[in-house]
């Protein structure tokens, strides 16, 4: 009585035809930024070399401010009479 009815021939099914409303837009892929490990290297090298050269420069400073005091006070204790 509820029983289906089947095709006398069989057929294939139909294609999905679905469509999209707003398709996604493309996205292209971000640059690859490739960095050498020769300018690692630099940059790291040049910031050593450089911190080295303000410590010399910094030693240097304290060294002439302690020389300009003590030749200060040897020329003032020549001066008193």
């Amino acid at each position: 009585m509820f029983l289906p009815k089947y095709p006398d021939s069989p057929t294939p099914p139909p294609a999905h035809t679905h469509t999209v409303a707003n398709p996604a837009p493309m996205r292209r892929p971000a640059p690859q930024i490739s960095i050498s490990t020769g300018a690692v290297a630099a940059v790291i090298v040049g910031g050593v070399v450089l911190t080295a050269l303000m410590a010399a420069v910094a030693v240097t400073a304290v060294s002439v401010a302690v020389a300009a005091v003590v030749l200060r006070s040897m020329l003032r204790d020549q001066h008193r009479p």
